[in-house]
């Protein structure tokens, strides 16, 4: 499939670009749930709440990123990939985060994207350990939890999962909305998603704090979660 070229936001006039050079970010394929993520997340943000004349949809379209043509049609390229496990190269999808990232409401976008990534990627746990990880006593169920966090930490997230007693770190050396949007709020994007698959997978709290961060010219961005259920 032949990525399709984006239309630049609608509303982008009005945002600021990020002030510091752009990061060095690469990085292989990555799993097409995430760039679905994204333009879903833009497109429910751009989706007016009430029933509006057809005019006045034409002219929307004509404004909001998320009700384009071409986003819909990037929206069913992704949903194909997913479905046919294809990746989507590291660098259409940094190009896409940074013009989400030009965004007024980006760090809403991204945070939004975040908890839709998330639970794409946790429903491919299996259900039985989905409902074991949360049901069972935590002697019993943080083991399992924890495997199933690795493993989707390493497969869809890029990045590496490790406990250090009550604490979890998540660590991702090239997140691709590290640079996105002004004062690290791309990496919204990663938090929200770290917080959604606790709360799902755990039934932990959701607490998590962005302790190192490619932005503010850490090595790698990382994210410190209290492991404890609500």
């Amino acid at each position: 499939m032949q990525p399709v070229s984006l239309p630049s936001d609608g509303r982008s006039s009005r945002a600021t670009m990020p002030a510091d050079v752009p990061l060095a970010l690469t990085g292989g394929p990555l799993d097409a749930r995430l760039p679905l993520a994204l333009l879903e997340a833009v497109k429910s943000i751009d989706t007016p709440a009430a029933e509006l004349d057809a005019d006045f949809v034409h002219e929307l379209r004509n404004k909001r990123l998320g009700l384009s043509d071409t986003v819909l049609q990037q929206i069913r390229r992704y949903a194909d990939a997913v479905r046919s496990r294809q990746r989507i190269g590291y660098d259409e999808v940094l190009a896409l985060a940074r013009l989400i990232g030009r965004r007024p409401d980006a760090d809403l976008a991204f945070r939004e994207a975040g908890r839709r990534w998330a639970r794409a990627f946790v429903d491919s746990v299996g259900a039985a350990k989905r409902g074991a990880a949360r049901s069972l006593p935590s002697l019993v169920a943080r083991p399992i939890a924890l495997s199933a966090l690795r493993s989707i930490t390493r497969r869809f997230m890029n990045g590496t999962l490790t406990r250090q007693g009550s604490t979890l770190l998540l660590e991702v050396t090239a997140p691709v909305s590290a640079d996105a949007a002004p004062r690290g709020a791309g990496c919204g994007l990663y938090e929200a998603a770290f917080r959604e698959a606790l709360v799902l997978l755990a039934d932990a709290d959701g607490a998590v704090e962005h302790v190192l961060c490619r932005a503010r010219g850490d090595a790698r961005c990382q994210w410190r979660a209290e492991w404890r259920r609500r």
